[in-house]
C-alpha cells in the first residue's frame, strides 16, 4: 500500500489567470491615482464640494481611459499575434524544413535529450496544424486558453478602477472639512491597498503581509508627494 503524498495537491488559478493583470492594475490604479488626485486638490486649497466634483470627474475619466486603453492594447496584441500566425502558416507552407529545424533547436534549448529529439520533433511536425500549434506555443509563447479577450479586459479594468476610486471620493459626500475628508480617504484607501496586496500575495503564493505592505508603502509615498505638490501650486497661485 502506497503512503499518502506529503505535499497537498493545489489547483491552478484556472481561466482567470490571464486577467489578473487587469484585476490588479484596475483596482490599484483606481485606489492610487484617485487618492493622489484628491490629496493634490486638497493640498491646493479646494473646498469639499470642489474636491468631490473633481473626484467624480476624475473617477469617470480614469475608468473610461483605463477601459479604452486595455481594450485597444489587448486587441492590438491579439492582432499582432494573428498576423504572426498568418506569416507562420506561409513559412510552414513554403519553408517547412526550416520550421522543423527551428522546432528541433527549441526542443534542444528546452533540454530534450538528444536520443529523444527525432521522436519528439516528428510528433510535433506530423502535419501542418500540429506544427503550427507547436510553433505558436514554443516560438510565440501562446496557447489559445491563455489569450485575453479585449472586451473582458476592458470591462474588468474599467469597473475595478471605478471600484478602487470610491475609497477616495465617497468621504467627501459626507464630510465638509477637507482635512477630515482626506484623512478618511487615506484610511479607506490604505485598507484597500493592503487588501489588494494580500489578494495578490494569495494568488502568487507569496508572503501576503509583505505584499500588502509593499502596495501600501508605494501609494503612501505617492500620496504625500501629491499633497505637497498641490500645496506648493496652491501657494503659488494665491
Amino acid at each position: 500500500m502506497t503512503s499518502p503524498n506529503p505535499v497537498p495537491y493545489v489547483e491552478h488559478i484556472g481561466v482567470t489567470r490571464q486577467y489578473w493583470r487587469d484585476i490588479i492594475l484596475g483596482v490599484n490604479d483606481g485606489l492610487v491615482s484617485m487618492l493622489l488626485l484628491v490629496a493634490g486638490v486638497v493640498g491646493g486649497g479646494l473646498d469639499a464640494d470642489q474636491v468631490l466634483l473633481t473626484g467624480v470627474a476624475g473617477a469617470i475619466a480614469g475608468a473610461v481611459s483605463m477601459a479604452a486603453g486595455e481594450y485597444l492594447a489587448t486587441k492590438s496584441q491579439d492582432q499582432v499575434l494573428l498576423a504572426e500566425l498568418d506569416l507562420e502558416r506561409t513559412h510552414i507552407a513554403h519553408y517547412r524544413d526550416m520550421e522543423v529545424d527551428q522546432i528541433r533547436e527549441m526542443l534542444t534549448e528546452m533540454g530534450v535529450a538528444p536520443q529523444d529529439l527525432d521522436v519528439v520533433t516528428t510528433a510535433l511536425s506530423r502535419d501542418d496544424e500540429t506544427l503550427l500549434n507547436a510553433m505558436k506555443a514554443l516560438e510565440f509563447g501562446v496557447v489559445d486558453t491563455e489569450r485575453r479577450s479585449p472586451i473582458t479586459a476592458m470591462v474588468v479594468s474599467g469597473l475595478l478602477f471605478l471600484g478602487g476610486s470610491l475609497s477616495s471620493v465617497l468621504p467627501f459626500l459626507f464630510v465638509k472639512e477637507t482635512g477630515v475628508g482626506l484623512a478618511w480617504s487615506a484610511g479607506f484607501t490604505a485598507i484597500g491597498l493592503y487588501a489588494v496586496g494580500v489578494v495578490k500575495g494569495t494568488v502568487t503564493r507569496s508572503n501576503r503581509a509583505l505584499s500588502g505592505l509593499e502596495n501600501l508603502l508605494i501609494a503612501g509615498l505617492g500620496g504625500v508627494l501629491a499633497w505637497w505638490v498641490g500645496r506648493l501650486v496652491g501657494m503659488g497661485l494665491s
